[in-house]
């Protein structure tokens, strides 16, 4: 945790009962405890918030007994207003710690009385939320990493952005830290957004972060993906989809006219949503062989959607491998016998 969160968690600790008043309301005092259900506020017994430090730690602390979870008031006021990044969080936190506080009460409030239901947890508003607060990765970090996996789109890509502090948890510490990211905007055919996928890089500019999953992603995913060159609601009868952002945006850097689709899984790339008007279907495939059911499975539904699906295979691990490392001029023609020949001059001679 940064020296700011730990400030910050001691500081609402002090006034653990207040805090909790708030953002538990449905719980109610015990002794040196606020008992609630669970982080996210629902009625019940589990969780204990310690209100005053005693030999066992600080104040503040909380662990629910039913999920073995643990952590602070922070880790409270993110779940209950609804937070991804830690910017929000703290800015929320100084904001109650602002106000003028009340007395300690020692009788709980009714159920439910005057108390806001806590926001779902890695809801598509709060994707909304973090993708409006990310920036265009012109000049960014996240312009210089795709850069540096050989791919080149377009200023006009709506769909990638680039966050300079994107809230990072350690889900097996519960610490809590900022590191840039980029950010990959998931949609329905209609251009809402739904979700998103979030990368974490290195600040050094040397690819993703150095941490166990420096990839994830959050929001209503199934069935939509990461669009690249897709206008909302307008028919596409020609494009390509397959798992990864890197993948698919390496197929669209040698064909820059072919709608593509990241699906972020393969489980994702199975329920794919297909746009209006598509007759063709292009699945960008891979050599990891846990791809092949979302492949199986797409390529089913097209059939009895009556698309025709096609499937692409790189020369080496994927597509970005073959463009990293063959160059695009190799990737355009080892794709050119794989395209239908009309689909071949189409895309590749635009690219």
């Amino acid at each position: 945790m940064t020296a700011s969160a730990s400030e910050l968690a001691r500081r609402l600790g002090e006034h653990a009962e207040a805090v909790c008043r708030e953002y538990l309301c449905n719980g109610h005092r015990s002794g040196n405890y606020w008992i609630v259900g669970d982080i996210r506020n629902t009625r019940g017994r589990s969780m204990h918030v310690r209100l005053r430090a005693n030999a066992r730690g600080p104040a503040g602390r909380w662990v629910d007994e039913a999920t073995s979870e643990f952590g602070d008031l922070l880790d409270v006021i993110r779940e209950n207003c609804g937070l991804v990044e830690f910017r929000d969080i703290a800015d929320e936190a100084r904001r109650f710690l602002s106000m003028p506080l009340p007395p300690p009460q020692h009788q709980s409030q009714p159920f439910g009385a005057q108390c806001q239901p806590a926001a779902k947890r890695g809801s598509p508003e709060a994707a909304r939320r973090l993708f409006a607060m990310s920036q265009p990765i012109a000049g960014t970090l996240a312009e210089r990493y795709l850069a540096g996996r050989g791919i080149l789109l377009s200023t006009h890509e709506r769909a990638v952005r680039f966050h300079p502090d994107c809230y990072y948890r350690n889900l097996v510490t519960g610490e809590m830290h900022t590191l840039p990211a980029l950010i990959a905007a998931v949609t329905n055919l209609d251009g809402q957004i739904t979700g998103l996928q979030r990368t974490w890089l290195d600040p050094s500019g040397q690819g993703k972060a150095l941490l166990a999953d420096p990839r994830r992603s959050l929001g209503d995913l199934l069935g939509n993906p990461i669009w690249l060159g897709h206008q909302p609601g307008a028919p596409v009868p020609i494009m390509a989809a397959g798992e990864g952002l890197e993948t698919m945006a390496s197929l669209r850097t040698v064909m820059p006219a072919l709608p593509v689709a990241a699906a972020t899984s393969a489980n994702h790339l199975a329920g794919l949503n297909f746009p209006p008007g598509c007759r063709r279907l292009y699945i960008a495939a891979d050599a990891d062989a846990a791809g092949r059911h979302g492949i199986e499975r797409l390529s089913q539904r097209a059939g009895e959607s009556g698309v025709l699906a096609l499937v692409l295979r790189p020369q080496l691990g994927d597509f970005n491998d073959d463009l990293r490392h063959l160059g695009p001029a190799h990737l355009a023609a080892w794709l050119h016998d794989q395209l239908v020949p009309e689909d071949a001059r189409l895309f590749l001679s635009a690219g």
